[in-house]
This record gives structure tokens, C-alpha cells and sequence, in this order.
């Protein structure tokens, strides 16, 4: 028997032992190195209650980690930003510390900055722990102290985590009103969680939460880690966000980047004690190629500190449900993946692999664990890591979830071809291929698939005549086609043993356009960084049919477990164009031909009873043509010429069925 679980599960991995047992003792000695006299991780990250400005009895204390600095100075609104009056003491090694007394010597929403005199320059920088980052009426970031008068009260004590078949929102806050603007936390609270309630999701997944200069990055290029975005409201906004949505029973989760971080020097934390080394490797080594970004040095105990204390921040002050852990293909191969093929197991274990950051992976796990034991998390990754989403104690990294992103490639590339090229088999493969006791989440599209350089599915299917023939009474045969296989593919991907499934906000009732954040090339225009939701509410237009599909389609796999369930394959045929598979006692035929309807299809089922149909694409309801029954009883016969049993049943095109087992 294998030392690690992994090498049971995965007999491939049985030459790669060695590369395991590397990753484990790597896990070994950091925690030794974090964690001595046998401390846990939930007391190890704590980073966050030490450092930064902490009220005290008599005041203020203001604390700095900055090994190499020469000198710090407070400067802020409190003293008339003088440069020299409020030095900090060096109190060791590394950290820095100032008192300030009166409770009242730092206001609420006043605005602060650190001078750090490093490496011969000084200059003015962010405290590394604040709270809340603000720009002014110059555009100029700064600290913003926090202390309301009021402290908010949460009501979310009786809120249960819903950990397993999970229904993912992806959402952005920002872009999330129909208005040209950036929107609000309020907004989002009053206006798009009854909406997400609506359709019976039960998580929303947040993106661009965490403090950046930039709105256009799409949060990706994070600067200042303890610090919600000032784009959408107060820090307390967010916490009545996450409260209402614990109240409707939903799950909140947070687009987490810890990835890499924004270069910037004068908003974010790069070369804040003045090398380029505090949080970040030296030299190339530091740089992501393609992000223009700072790549952090997860070995270095401080780093460490600094990251998984942020992940203890936001699960306790703000009650996130768990995390989207961005860019992990980024962070465990050190070509970063890219270019790379992950055709061959050799991929994954070689001098390429990043030991240091899957260890830091595998102490964020737990300490999520320690922290908040039903906490939900999911790791992007395109590599198929083995053991990305297995237990540490087994060999794995701890996660939840891994987003099955071959997936949306797939659909991307299908949809390039003619509808008589689609391969089913390929089809198969990649919606219901995975490795044993891992968990996908499965999807169409995210945010990805949406932005300016992508199409979503709709507007490969659809293109321009989205704005001319979505009316009611339209009658344009390449509309008709885009909802007929836009459903079609939600439905097969969600239940073709996903074990769970996202959607991106608007996608699910066929937003047209893409989105473009407002940048110089486009005059700063907000005309494509928002949602239309006037589209799905107008009975006139054809989206409220998707909106409606895509409902059904969600409430259909709650009620019948279709989530994290064993399939079983029933037919591929390529030339006429039908996969059928088997859903515990559901059966799905899915017809993708784009002409050809079969009146008497013998579909074998290898079980005796009665079937009926429960749900199909073409119904009225949903834009169809309602050509299927649902009150015939298909019973199942050996069918002629076989030695099998099934049914006989007519399966139009562009359509996909579900019966039930009803005897």
C-alpha cells in the first residue's frame, strides 16, 4: 500500500512518487519553519490584527512591516500631511510602530499615507494593511481610516454553508447595473440578488472585490490585499451584501488573486520597504510575462503571513463562504503553463513544477478549514493537476473544486465548425471525463468567454442578427438556431455529471455584446461594461425565453439531484447526430443534427419500465415548438434486432429530452 492515498487512487502516478513525497515534505518543513512549538495556522495568521492601525484605550497604535526600510513617517489628513512630525520606532528586526493618542487624533474617513525612506528615495506609499483605499478628487489613492460610529451587526448567525452542488452566479459588482456608471453594493443587494434568487442559484461567486487602481484590470491586478474596492461603496455596504445574501440562503464566495499582485509602486505593495524582494522574487523570476504583474515568493515566511492572514481577514470580518482562487495554473509551474500541452504526466512533475507555491496552496487549504470548516473552495486550473482537488492528508492540495476549463475551450472550438463536424465523441470526453474522487466544476462560459477578444455562445451562435430579430413574430432561421443550441449545450453540460455548475452573470439569458471596461480607446465609455437587464424583462423580446430555460434548467437538476451523480453512456452517433446518456433514474437524448428528426429512434436503455418525458428544450414556454409530448408513456421493449432493452421514441432536431423512470 502507498504511503499517499493520490498513488492508490491514480495508478499513473505510481512513477511519480518521489515528485508526491517532495510535495508533502515541502508541506512538512514550511509548516515547521510558520509554526513552531505547535502553533496552528489558525493562530499563525494573524497578521492582519497586529499590523495596521488598531484603536487602543488612550488611542491609536500604527504598526509596519518594512525589514528594509530606513525610516517611516505617518502623514495624513490628521496632521496636515507634515512629513516629519509622526516618525515610526523600528521595535525589531523588521517591524515598525507608532502611538497616537486620543481616539479621536485619527477621524473616521480621514485619509493617510506612510512615508517610506528606503534605498536611498522616499517616497509616499499606502500602509500595507489598510482597510479601505480611496481616491480623491486628483485621482490620488490613499489610506482611509475606519472607525463609524456605528458598528455593523450581522444576522447571519443561522446561515448554513451549502458546500456541495453548488450553482454558481459569477458576478461583477461594477458592471452590474444597466445605467452607464460603476454600481454599487446596494445596488447589487436590492437589485441583482432577487434576481440570482430567482433562478435558483445558490452561490455567487464576486469578482473584482479586493482594492485596484484600475477598474478596467477587472480586479485582477490587486494592490492593496486588505482593502474592499472603493469602486462600488463602503466597507460596510459589502458586509450588508454578504448578509442579505445569507438571509435568501445563498452562499458567498470571493474571486481571490493571490496569483500575483499589480506593479505599481505608489497604490499597491510592490517595493514598499524599497527592495524589489519583500514580497516578490528578484529579477525575471518576479515578473509574469503576459500580466505585467509581480509574482510573490511563497516560501519567504512573511509572505506567508501577509497571504494566508488575508485569507483569515476575509472570511472573519467580511463572513466570505469561501474562494475562487484565481490564476493557480499561473502559480504552480514556474513557465507559469503557458504554451505547455498537459498531454502527459511528465508535464506535471519536472524541474518546471513550483513546490513552494502548491505548498502555500496546501497551508491556505487548511487554515480555510481551521478557520471556517465548511468553507468552499475552487481553484482555476487548466492543467489538471492530479491531486488538485484530493485531501492534504492524502497527497492532494486541498481543494473543493477545480473549474473544468477545457470545457468553454471546447464549446469555443465546436462552434467554429459546421453543425454536421461536431464531434459527440470528442463531446463526451470533455463534458464528462475526470479524475476519480476530484470534483469540476462545469460551465459554457465565464467571464472569460465574455470580454472584448472572446464571444459568448450566444453571439458566436448569433452575431448581428441579435439586433434585429430578437422581437416576438421574428421569424430568422439563425435566431431560431442560437436558442435552440444555446440551450442545448447548458443542459448537456450541466448534466453530464457535473459536480457543479457556473453561469456568468447575464449569460444565462443570452446577453448580447461583450464587455469593455472604459479605457482611452474607447472614450472611457461604461456602454459596454454593464447588463441589460431591460432585454430579459421585456415580454416582447425572445431573451426572456433563455431566461426562462435556464430557470427550469436549474430547478430541474435541485430537485432531481442531478449534480455529483454517476453517468452512464447509452449511444454516440456521429452521422446522425445523437448522444444519449443516463442521469441515476433520468435518461437525456440530445439530437444536435441540424435538419434530420427521427420519428421512431431505438434507444437502448438496458432497464424494463416506464418512461416519460419531464423537460425539453422545444417547449413553447422556452421559444420552442413544443413538438414533443410529455403525457406519452414510452415503455421500454427488446428492441428488434438487439438483445437489449429500450424505448422507441421521436427526437426532433436541435433538441434535448429528459425522461423520467416513472415505474
Amino acid at each position: 500500500m502507498a504511503k499517499w492515498e493520490i498513488l492508490n487512487i491514480d495508478p499513473w502516478l505510481k512513477d511519480y512518487e518521489d515528485d508526491i513525497n517532495l510535495r508533502m515534505e515541502g508541506l512538512k518543513k514550511q509548516k515547521e519553519r510558520l509554526l513552531p512549538d505547535g502553533k496552528s495556522l489558525k493562530e499563525f495568521a494573524n497578521a492582519h490584527n497586529y499590523y495596521g492601525f488598531h484603536k487602543t484605550k488612550t488611542g491609536w497604535i500604527y504598526r509596519e512591516w518594512a525589514p528594509n526600510a530606513d525610516g517611516l513617517y505617518l502623514i495624513g489628513d490628521f496632521n496636515g500631511w507634515d512629513r516629519h512630525s509622526h516618525p515610526l520606532t523600528k521595535i525589531n528586526d523588521e517591524d515598525w510602530e507608532i502611538k497616537i493618542k486620543g481616539i479621536r487624533s485619527l477621524p473616521h474617513g480621514s485619509r493617510v499615507k506612510v512615508l517610506v525612506d528606503a534605498n536611498g528615495s522616499i517616497k509616499d506609499r499606502i500602509p500595507l494593511y489598510a482597510r479601505r483605499v480611496d481616491r480623491d478628487s486628483k485621482l490620488d489613492f490613499a489610506g482611509i481610516i475606519q472607525n463609524p460610529r456605528k458598528k455593523f451587526i450581522w444576522e447571519d448567525e443561522d446561515f448554513k454553508i451549502k458546500k456541495e452542488d453548488l450553482l454558481i452566479y459569477e458576478a461583477h459588482i461594477g458592471m452590474s447595473s444597466e445605467e452607464g456608471k460603476v454600481a454599487s453594493f446596494k445596488e447589487f443587494e436590492e437589485n441583482i440578488l432577487p434576481r440570482i434568487k430567482d433562478l435558483g442559484y445558490n452561490t455567487v461567486q464576486l469578482m473584482a472585490i479586493t482594492s485596484h487602481p484600475y477598474y478596467g484590470s477587472f480586479g485582477y491586478q490587486v494592490a492593496n490585499f486588505f482593502a474592499p474596492s472603493s469602486w462600488y461603496g463602503e466597507n460596510d455596504e459589502l458586509k450588508s451584501l454578504i448578509n442579505q445574501a445569507h438571509k435568501m440562503g445563498l452562499n458567498v464566495i470571493m474571486d481571490l488573486v493571490h496569483s500575483h499582485a499589480v506593479k505599481n509602486t505608489a497604490e499597491g505593495i510592490n517595493e514598499f520597504d524599497g527592495t524589489s524582494y519583500q514580497f516578490f522574487h528578484e529579477g525575471e523570476e518576479g515578473n509574469h510575462p503576459d500580466w505585467d504583474s509581480k509574482l510573490f515568493d511563497y516560501k519567504k515566511p512573511g509572505v506567508s503571513h501577509f497571504l494566508l492572514s488575508n485569507i483569515k481577514y476575509w472570511l472573519e470580518e467580511y463572513h466570505f463562504d469561501g474562494f475562487r482562487f484565481d490564476g493557480v495554473t499561473s502559480m504552480i509551474y514556474k513557465n507559469h503553463g503557458r504554451g505547455v500541452s498537459f498531454d502527459s504526466y511528465n508535464k506535471y512533475f519536472s524541474m518546471n513544477t513550483d513546490i513552494e507555491a502548491i505548498n502555500y496552496l496546501q497551508l491556505a487549504n487548511e487554515l480555510i478549514r481551521e478557520v471556517k470548516e465548511e468553507a468552499i473552495t475552487v481553484a482555476e486550473d487548466m492543467s489538471g493537476m492530479p491531486g488538485m482537488c484530493l485531501p492534504i492528508k492524502d497527497g492532494g492540495i486541498g481543494f473543493d473544486y477545480r473549474l473544468a476549463m477545457g470545457m468553454p475551450d471546447f464549446w469555443e472550438k465546436t462552434l467554429e465548425k459546421r453543425d454536421e463536424d461536431w464531434d459527440l465523441s470528442r463531446m463526451w470526453y470533455e463534458l464528462s471525463t475526470k479524475r476519480e474522487n476530484e470534483k469540476r466544476v462545469s460551465y459554457v462560459e465565464s467571464h472569460d468567454q465574455a470580454l472584448v477578444g472572446s464571444k459568448t455562445v450566444i453571439f458566436r451562435l448569433a452575431d448581428q442578427d441579435m439586433y434585429w430579430n430578437m422581437e416576438e413574430g421574428s421569424n430568422n432561421l439563425i435566431i431560431d438556431r442560437a436558442l435552440a443550441l444555446h440551450k442545448m449545450i447548458r443542459r448537456i453540460t450541466i448534466s453530464m455529471g457535473a459536480d457543479a455548475y457556473l453561469n456568468f452573470m447575464g449569460n444565462e439569458f443570452g446577453h448580447p455584446e461583450w464587455i469593455d471596461f472604459p479605457r482611452n480607446d474607447n472614450g472611457y465609455s461604461f456602454h459596454y461594461a454593464r447588463r441589460q437587464w431591460s432585454l430579459v424583462d421585456n415580454d416582447r423580446l425572445k431573451y426572456k425565453y433563455l431566461n426562462a430555460f435556464d430557470k427550469a434548467m436549474i430547478a430541474f437538476v435541485k430537485e432531481n439531484d442531478q449534480l455529483s451523480s454517476e453517468i452512464f453512456r447509452l449511444w454516440i452517433d456521429n452521422d446522425r447526430k445523437i448522444i444519449a446518456f443516463r442521469n441515476k433514474d433520468l435518461v437525456y437524448i440530445f439530437n444536435f443534427h441540424p435538419e434530420n428528426s427521427y420519428e421512431s429512434f431505438q434507444l437502448p436503455i438496458h432497464d424494463q419500465g416506464d418512461f416519460e418525458v419531464v423537460m425539453d428544450t422545444d417547449q413553447e414556454e422556452f421559444g420552442g415548438s413544443g413538438r414533443i409530448s410529455h403525457d406519452y408513456i414510452y415503455k421500454s421493449t427488446r428492441l428488434q434486432g438487439t438483445d437489449y432493452d429500450g424505448i422507441k421514441i421521436y427526437i426532433p432536431a436541435r433538441t434535448g429530452l429528459a425522461l423520467r423512470k416513472i415505474k
